[in-house]
């Protein structure tokens, strides 16, 4: 008997009254799509960053399901999605199959909403698709962000210490927490409970393919690595980048740089916020995202 309520295993997530799950075949791969509010609502499209999952997007589809349709999925390599078994996790991948699947949905024109990993993503096919998008919104990421700096740095660092798995589910908390500091209880959980699995010896691994995606971040083939300058530059949806002030990922004076440089972009900062904006400061970020919707998406 397990007498340690922190080394139990987490409470699934649960998921909200009007959430629909499914798999779409995308690109030879089962990717895990979720969806909340009607069908026929005008549609956001949601991506998660590096080590994240769909799940993250629940209390914004909380906000906003009663007069938007939300979508998001888990990425290639992580979840409940398949794994690559070529390992490929590139920003060409992603969008590819971020296109996939706007295509499988037959969504004609939606919003897009990428954070970190998802807002490289969002860029790019901002870029390449303008007249499917009504608005674009990017949470802490900017060019370069992937490249230099202390966030940068911070995240290969992680990826290179990873360990492959824990003794128990205590150790494996402690590990996010520590991570993670700033984040509260509920965001630790849902993190332990949506990123990590027990395995069949007892030990608990990850739920995505860390292997994979740690030899990616930590030694990108450089012919595929994407500057963002260029197509920040070329942008021609109105595009919200919302990023935390204390964000070592995404810093105030190159978001200012994006908008001197393109008029169809607008910053913001959020106070007491830093790289993960949406689970830092939930109200404020809410409060961005539906002010910007509501000019540029409007609700059916």
């Amino acid at each position: 008997m397990n007498d340690d309520p922190d080394n139990l295993p987490p409470a699934a997530p649960a998921p909200l009254p009007d959430e629909r799950a499914e798999f779409l075949h995308v690109n030879g791969l089962r990717l895990m799509c979720r969806q909340w509010g009607q069908p026929g609502a005008a549609p956001i499209v949601l991506l998660h960053g590096l080590r994240g999952f769909c799940g993250t997007w629940r209390p914004l589809a909380a906000a906003l399901s009663d007069r938007y349709r939300l979508i998001a999925f888990d990425q290639r390599g992580r979840g409940e999605s398949d794994w690559d078994p070529d390992h490929n996790y590139y920003t060409d991948a992603y969008l590819a199959d971020l296109e996939a699947v706007v295509d499988s949905l037959k969504l004609q024109r939606f919003a897009l909403l990428g954070h970190s990993m998802g807002g490289t993503t969002s860029y790019l096919y901002a870029e390449r698709h303008a007249e499917r998008l009504s608005a674009l919104i990017i949470e802490d990421i900017a060019p370069g962000s992937s490249v230099s700096g202390d966030g940068a740095r911070r995240i290969v660092s992680e990826m290179q210490a990873l360990p492959a798995s824990f003794s128990g589910w205590s150790k494996a908390r402690q590990y996010w927490r520590k991570m993670r500091p700033t984040l509260n209880t509920a965001a630790i959980e849902q993190r332990v409970a949506e990123s990590m699995v027990e395995l069949a010896d007892g030990r608990v691994g990850w739920r995505y393919d860390a292997e994979g995606i740690r030899r990616t971040r930590v030694n990108p083939n450089p012919a595929r690595m994407v500057d963002l300058w260029p197509i920040v530059e070329r942008l021609r949806t109105p595009t919200l980048v919302i990023h935390g002030e204390r964000s070592d990922f995404c810093k105030t004076p190159i978001v200012g740089s994006m908008c001197a440089r393109n008029p169809n972009i607008r910053g913001v900062g959020i106070a007491n916020a830093g790289h993960y904006v949406h689970d830092d400061a939930p109200a404020a970020f809410l409060a961005q995202v539906e002010g910007f919707l509501r000019i540029h998406a409007p609700a059916n």
